[in-house]
């Protein structure tokens, strides 16, 4: 599990692997800075080796790039992804100066975020996977208000009451260890991040 805090935000990631499989398909990376905080959530086609090292790919890219728009890291990751097995990815790119983020995925990753008031922000995402080949990606950028809360996971996720989830007072640690003993499906690898903008 990863956790990350400074005064604008608060991050955890927790990542299971497919039943007894050494490797996860899914990759993460999160940073966190003054300025902003850049998620990338990858999962790697089926799982095992190949998945592993397709989600991994996508993660270096974007390690090796932070100060990139999300559109621009979006091609990174398809180029990257060229004769190697393909992902399902979303970037999520929070700037706290301006109090905006951007958002991009293709494939069935899933992101929310739930305002402290007003409705839900979900963008839909484009079917399919980055394999290399070349790709239209929808990268919508929004305002937030602070208090914010956030989640991003992949399809081996165990959903819950992501609404009545989010919009409790729990603090982001509870959250976490919440969706952690929700999570008992064994035949997919299983990712999740979720956080608050302060």
């Amino acid at each position: 599990m990863i956790h990350l805090e400074n005064e604008y935000s608060e991050v955890h990631a927790f990542q299971t692997a497919k039943e007894s499989n050494v490797l996860c398909g899914d990759s993460f990376y999160l940073t966190l800075t003054e300025d902003y905080v850049l998620c990338v959530l990858a999962d790697g086609l089926g799982s095992g080796k190949y998945a592993h090292e397709a989600s991994q790919a996508v993660v270096s890219v974007v390690r090796s790039n932070p100060e990139e728009s999300v559109n621009t890291l979006m091609d990174f990751c398809n180029k990257v992804l060229l004769k190697k097995r393909g992902a399902a990815v979303a970037i999520f790119k929070v700037d706290f100066k301006r109090k905006e983020f951007e958002y991009s995925c293709v494939g069935n990753i899933r992101f929310y975020m739930y305002p402290p008031e007003g409705k839900l922000i979900y963008p839909m995402p484009v079917t399919g996977y980055l394999s290399g080949r070349p790709q239209k990606y929808r990268t919508q950028k929004y305002a937030y208000e602070s208090k914010s809360k956030f989640l991003i996971h992949t399809d081996g996720f165990v959903n819950v009451n992501t609404k009545n989830l989010l919009n409790s007072c729990q603090s982001i640690p509870a959250l976490v260890a919440h969706l952690k003993v929700k999570q008992v499906n064994t035949l997919d690898d299983m990712s999740f991040i979720v956080g608050t903008l302060l």
